[in-house]
């Protein structure tokens, strides 16, 4: 019935009142958008006639309506149909009316954009675009008319974009008539010619990107007139832009061609010839490499090129500038700027310079002597948008630097979390040049120009972020430029909001005293932003203010060095705030800042708010019960709490305290933590004005929150509770029944581990003190080691984890440091938990005399060395390994007791050996290096007597000791692991080296200096002729480089070489082992591969500015033909590479693809075992990733190969489900590009 409809319709199309078609028409349109519409042949065939007549219709909307039903109707119908259309509509383009041209154009346009992608359709898509490029090329050739030559390529652009890989079979001929094109005496086609061939470039061959070129150059080559050799530079960096690596190739003959254009005097020319230069550097930065001295010198020279304007080089006369600025504005008019082009000259050097700075991280030190100095003085350009452009490449010079510096991030003035790291060398050069930008920039800021000032804001907001503090000098020199911002009457919202958060910026990154005697100036133009109407610039404002109440009067050690009077500007900061926390009718961000910046006023200045204190508290309660703000008034409460200035909160505590608990039942986790922190603050300093009665609605609470579930909130309600014994103990008589339970089920359980277990031991140590619950010591001990001594059934499933061993043993030693009257008769009780004991209680006694050891209350007591001793003797492995434990334990107690003794068993017992090299490991572990030093060279004989032990355990244990041990004392220490390098057998070099991984550990350390020099002797021993030894010394270079990688960054040119060996697979490591009627392949050089090829992924994210990435895919290349393990880790290298960096990886595209194609396309063998079929799945789903990420990036598919794998996958259900789990499970980039239709 519906065909019938639309076509029953068919009289109202041939009406002659224009209103009737054009409603007509409009209903089609809307029948045609329902998924539910379906047509036969013949009613396909009348519709679409009626549709391509209305085309033609007198009527200009009618018009439009008709070519909006085309895209529905594509999908709608079938081939010959959308043949019909195409057909009509390609001899339309050649109609001489104009009107009819124009509206088949966008026609065509809009059928293009609608052929489907997908496997199914991709029929139909190849055959219309057959259709219209035989057409279009056809219509290209018509010199006559140029508008139909436009029309055709702008078309063939859009068909080109979407769609090339349908079009291979005509490149070549679309080629050949774009290529004449580049010479019409029309300007616009040419530049439609060059979109087009740059929409044509990315999935050409190789061949046809060579001829390409080639005529580019021929072309050039021949010396042609201006005009067209601008038109063929264009089109080279259009090119190269779209193409990107493929230019690589032909750079060698490019670049000199391109150097000798810059030589003709014509602006519009040189510019392309930068816009080619920045082309070539951002899409092929490696081949790059031997022309950036020429084009740096080539950009440097012509970014000052300007040859009709003389700049004022005194730079005395700053005031005189001010009044000439006035002057020269008029005197411009008088000499006209429409025909000076050599701005354009000097904005495309500088963006070339930029896509230097951007892609050359490893040129950065160079840069600050080459570019920064030219850079800084062209700050003075006086066109705008250049000097905008300016900015943008110095900001991304200091972004450059920011991310090499160690700290990310602004370090607040005055703590020296950054003292101890070194300075990167390019933040020292930075350094220096500071004077120099703030000359250059602080007249800028009181520019009429506003894009000026935010690109001088922007710039200086980096400098801030990059070096914290730097500024600090020239903070004067800066706060008219601030002041100016943000009290100039023209000025835009978005101009003070830049100011706004640069001053914030600068605020937080230099210290108070800086900003102190400025106060005057600075308040009021942010005490009237606050005030502003527009949201944003008051929320930015309550923000600066909040970093002022800091400056008018700062804590902390700022506080003691300051004279300063906050008292003049205490009214004016808090009257507009308190406006602003009043209102309620206002934006959620501004709600917010204004609680948060009154909480700082009420912290830092409460002593001056008088009488007008308890109305912000009343009103702080306010929000605290409002569910929109409440989060931000708990954090704020914490804050006033916390303050030295004591506020009196007895007005609002008794009601914010039964707010609190109930805030603990909610299921927000940032609003339960919140919650608890502020409890603990208001216990620990206002615990005088809470009654007990007061606290039992949050204890109420608590019990819900200890659970292993979430360790970190079960962590801070234990905290709350140790506030609570150490503050108002009265407030846990009846704790036993309620929270107890759950905090030794927490003690029992295996994931309690670091700062949670803290808190415990905390808890329990604090709760003994207060002896006020009914609880004592005997009590806790009891319920701590009761589950060891029942009898265990693992049908109730209550076996004891390892981890819940140590944690009792913990907390047994912490009760028992807390009441130290009761450990005698504790220890007794230990040492008796005879051999005839169960299992887990003599496993546990041993932990716990050796955590009571630790504290050193055991003194050398024979006995204990008896009990030890019998526990080596035993059959149980896990008591053998308590006992080793404790021993260690035990000693790092009292060093002269029992370090002797473990020594000389060391030397006894070679069968013992491994349990008492433990206990060694934990005695140098955990005894500071300066009480360790008497005993440290019969250790060191000790340890080199069994580094060549045959069992690879004990030979790593000791590795680990002469590591630890070397970090306590390195001068002397170091240089002897060195010498011994060169004795020794195999087995004992390995040792060594694995040695100096443990001496390698991820903070800052004494060693650090002395290893840098030497490491590179140790990683000679990859050149070892043990295969072991190299193993093991890739095992160390991969710690480093993950560790530490400044140690070996400066090696990487000695070392890659040695490391990429160590990636091929080598025959002669491989040998046969028959197995009974089986023989067995057995690859003897596979671990040093694996651990080669992880040294190759930790480099990626640690020290990829000095590999040449190209190079290093060639070895990737080769991993993913590899073993199981090794491709696994290769797949993951590949989607980390196409992240860092894309280009690289597609130019060697092509090449990864296959293996890719392999591992995706394998089948597992019918008859295999289930780890067989499931390591295959792995090994999928892993190089699917690869795949996806590959496919994340736009360029991909543009590529022949890849895209004929992204067809197949999307044609294979199998391999389409593995694509469509990784991307959904992984998060892995953005789906669009994968049409899975």
């Amino acid at each position: 019935p519906q065909a019938g409809g639309i076509c029953s319709k068919g009289v109202l199309f041939s009406s002659s009142c224009c209103m009737c078609r054009f409603m007509a028409t409009n209903d089609l349109m809307l029948e045609l958008q329902k998924d539910s519409i379906k047509l036969d042949e013949d009613s396909e065939r009348k519709v679409v006639i009626m549709l391509l007549k209305l085309l033609e219709d007198k009527n200009g909307e009618v018009q439009n309506l008709a070519v909006k039903c085309l895209a529905p109707l594509v999908s709608k119908v079938k081939e010959p149909q959308v043949e019909t259309m195409v057909d009509t509509l390609c001899s339309n383009m050649t109609s001489d009316k104009e009107q009819l041209r124009d509206i088949s154009s966008m026609g065509l346009k809009t059928v293009i954009a609608e052929l489907p992608l997908s496997s199914s359709g991709l029929t139909l898509t190849v055959s219309v675009c057959k259709k219209i490029t035989s057409q279009l090329i056809g219509a290209m050739g018509k010199q006559d008319d140029v508008s139909v030559q436009l029309e055709a390529l702008d078309i063939l652009s859009d068909m080109l974009g979407r769609l090339s890989g349908a079009l291979v079979s005509f490149h070549g001929s679309l080629l050949s008539s774009l290529l004449p094109q580049l010479t019409s005496p029309r300007m616009a086609v040419r530049k439609r010619s060059i979109l087009a061939l740059g929409h044509l470039v990315p999935c050409c061959s190789p061949a046809l990107f060579s001829q390409l070129t080639e005529h580019l150059l021929t072309e050039l080559s021949k010396g042609p007139p201006t005009s067209n050799t601008r038109t063929y530079i264009q089109c080279l960096a259009t090119v190269s832009r779209q193409g990107g690596h493929r230019v690589g190739e032909h750079l060698e003959k490019l670049i000199p061609m391109v150097v000798k254009f810059t030589g003709v005097e014509d602006d519009e020319l040189r510019e392309y010839c930068f816009q080619a230069f920045e082309a070539f550097i951002r899409r092929c930065p490696k081949e790059m490499s031997p022309h950036v001295a020429t084009v740096t010198q080539l950009c440097l020279k012509f970014m000052t090129f300007d040859p009709n304007y003389n700049y004022d080089d005194t730079e005395e006369e700053e005031d005189s500038m001010d009044i000439e600025d006035g002057l020269d504005e008029e005197s411009d008019d008088e000499y006209s700027d429409d025909d000076d082009m050599s701005w354009k000259v000097r904005r495309s050097s500088i963006k070339c310079l930029e896509a230097l700075i951007s892609t050359r991280r490893d040129l950065l030190l160079s840069f600050y002597s080459s570019i920064c100095p030219t850079l800084l003085t062209r700050f003075k350009e006086r066109e705008e948008n250049v000097r905008a452009d300016v900015f943008a490449a110095f900001s991304t010079l200091l972004r450059q630097t920011r991310v090499g510096s160690s700290h990310h991030g602004l370090i607040l003035a005055g703590s020296d979390a950054g003292a101890c790291r070194e300075e990167e060398p390019a933040v020292t050069l930075l350094k220096k040049q500071v004077p120099a930008i703030v000359k250059a920039i602080h007249r800028q800021l009181k520019e009429k120009s506003i894009k000026s000032r935010q690109g001088c804001f922007c710039l200086l907001t980096e400098l801030a972020h990059t070096v914290p503090g730097a500024l600090e000098e020239h903070i004067p020199a800066l706060i008219p430029g601030i002041v100016f911002s943000l009290t100039d009457k023209s000025t835009s919202s978005t101009m003070r909001i830049d100011a706004l958060t640069f001053f914030h910026v600068l605020l937080l990154s230099h210290p108070p005293q800086a900003f102190q005697p400025h106060m005057q100036v600075l308040l009021p133009p942010v005490v009237a932003c606050v005030e502003d109407t527009f949201y944003k610039i008051t929320s930015e404002a309550l923000l600066v203010t909040q970093q002022l109440v800091r400056v008018i009067r700062p804590q902390g050690q700022a506080a003691a060095a300051g004279g300063f009077d906050p008292k003049p500007f205490v009214r004016e900061a808090f009257s507009v705030t308190m406006k602003r926390l009043k209102a309620t009718d206002i934006d959620q961000e501004v709600k917010e800042r204004a609680i948060s910046c009154m909480g700082h006023m009420v912290c830092h200045l409460g002593d001056h708010l008088g009488a007008e204190l308890q109305g912000v508290l009343a009103i702080f309660l306010e929000r605290l019960k409002n569910e929109i703000t409440r989060l931000t008034a708990v954090r704020t409460i914490t804050l006033i709490s916390a303050s030295p200035l004591k506020t009196d909160l007895t007005s609002i505590l008794p009601e914010a305290l039964s707010v609190l608990g109930s805030f603990l039942r909610k299921n927000q986790r940032a609003l339960k933590l919140g919650t608890l922190a502020c409890l603990t603050a208001l216990v620990t300093h206002h615990a005088a004005s809470i009654k007990p009665a007061a606290l039992e609605p949050v204890l109420s609470e608590l019990p819900a929150l200890v659970d292993e579930t979430d360790m970190h909130v079960s962590q801070v309600s234990i905290t709350l509770l140790t506030c609570m014994a150490k503050a108002c103990p009265s407030s846990l008589a009846k704790i036993s029944s309620s929270v107890l339970p759950g905090v030794f089920r927490l003690v029992h359980s295996p994931l309690l581990q670091g700062g949670a277990l803290v808190a415990i031991v905390d808890f329990l140590q604090a709760l003994v003190l207060s002896k006020t619950s009914n609880l004592g010591y005997s009590q806790l001990l009891k319920s701590l080691t009761e589950p060891f001594h029942s009898p265990q059934s693992p049908a109730d499933g209550s076996v004891i984890h390892r981890q819940s061993y140590h944690s009792v043993a913990r907390c047994v030693a912490a009760l028992s440091s807390a009441s130290p009257k009761e450990t005698p008769s504790t220890v007794a009780g230990l040492i008796q938990e005879s051999p005839g004991s169960p299992e887990p209680a003599r496993v546990l006694a041993l932990l716990c005399l050796g955590e009571v050891g630790r504290s050193g209350s055991l003194g050398g007591s024979k006995e204990v060395q008896g009990v030890i001793l019998d526990a080596f003797t035993s059959t149980s492995e896990e008591v053998k390994t308590a006992a080793s434990c404790a021993l260690g334990s035990m000693a790092v107690g009292s060093l002269k007791d029992y370090l002797p003794f473990l020594l000389k068993e060391i030397s006894a017992q070679p069968r013992r050996q491994y349990l008492l090299l433990h206990s060694l490991k934990e005695v140098i572990s955990a005894c500071p290096a300066s009480s360790l030093s008497p005993h440290v060279e019969s250790i060191w004989a000790l340890l080199f007597q069994n580094c060549e032990c045959q069992e690879e355990g004990t030979r790593n244990l000791v590795a680990e000791c002469l590591g630890k041990l070397t970090l306590g004392n390195p001068a002397q220490l170091l240089p002897r692991l060195k010498q011994q390098l060169k004795a020794g057998s195999p087995l004992a070099r390995s040792t060594v080296v694995t040695a100096i991984k443990f001496t390698i550990v991820d903070h800052p350390a004494l060693i650090d200096s002395l290893l840098k020099d030497c490491i590179g002797d140790f990683l000679k021993t990859l050149q070892d002729e043990d295969i072991n030894v190299r193993r093991v010394a890739l095992v160390m270079f991969n710690s480093a480089a993950h560790n530490k990688p400044s140690l070996i960054r400066g090696l990487l040119g000695a070392v890659l070489p040695h490391l990429y060996k160590e990636t091929q697979i080598r025959k002669d490591l491989i040998r046969e082992v028959e197995m009974g009627p089986f023989k067995h392949t057995v690859d003897d050089g596979l671990d040093v591969r694996k651990a080669a090829f992880e040294c190759m992924y930790t480099l990626l994210d640690s020290c990829l500015e000095g590999l040449d990435v190209l190079q290093f895919l060639d070895h990737v290349e080769e991993g993913l033909k590899d073993h199981y393990d090794i491709r696994m880790l290769t797949f993951l290298m590949l989607a980390r590479l196409v992240s860092l960096c894309p280009a690289a990886v597609l130019q060697r595209l092509d090449r990864l693809v296959e293996p890719l194609k392999a591992t995706c396309t394998t089948k597992v063998k019918a008859g295999s075992v289930k780890q067989e079929f499931e390591k295959q799945e792995e090994l999928r789903r892993s190089a699917m990733r690869a795949v996806a990420a590959l496919l994340a990036v736009p360029e991909v598919e543009r590529s022949p190969s890849m895209a004929d794998f992204a067809n197949q996958i999307r044609s294979n259900a199998d391999m389409a489900s593995i694509y469509q789990s990784v991307q959904g499970g992984e998060g892995g980039g953005p789906t669009e590009s994968m049409d899975m239709s």
